[in-house]
């Protein structure tokens, strides 16, 4: 992702608000925890969403369906805000006006 997305923001797992032109790579392990490292000297990473049992996991392409949102989101000209929702059973990422 480069440095054309100032206006599309990720809700991480603690409530920490993500730019994302600020990730390089997105991390899916079998628990279904998410996370994103981000472009910086340090390579920090942040949960995006935690391996939930109770919520069961997100699908094994759900950072995939999260490039596809940003790409969307993108095109809308708008800020807006990405988060993770478990919806009906399923999880899915969603976005509002921020």
């Amino acid at each position: 992702m480069s440095g054309t997305l100032p206006e599309a923001w990720i809700l991480g797992a603690d409530g920490d608000l993500i730019r994302a032109d600020a990730i390089v790579i997105l991390r899916i392990d079998k628990t279904g925890r998410l996370t994103a490292q981000l472009r910086d000297e340090a390579k920090v990473s942040v949960a995006l969403l935690e391996g939930a049992p109770g919520g069961g996991h997100p699908p094994a392409d759900f950072h995939r369906e999260l490039v596809r949102m940003i790409a969307e989101v993108a095109d809308s000209g708008s800020a807006q805000l990405i988060s993770a929702r478990h919806v009906d059973g399923g999880w899915r990422w969603v976005s509002e006006p921020l």
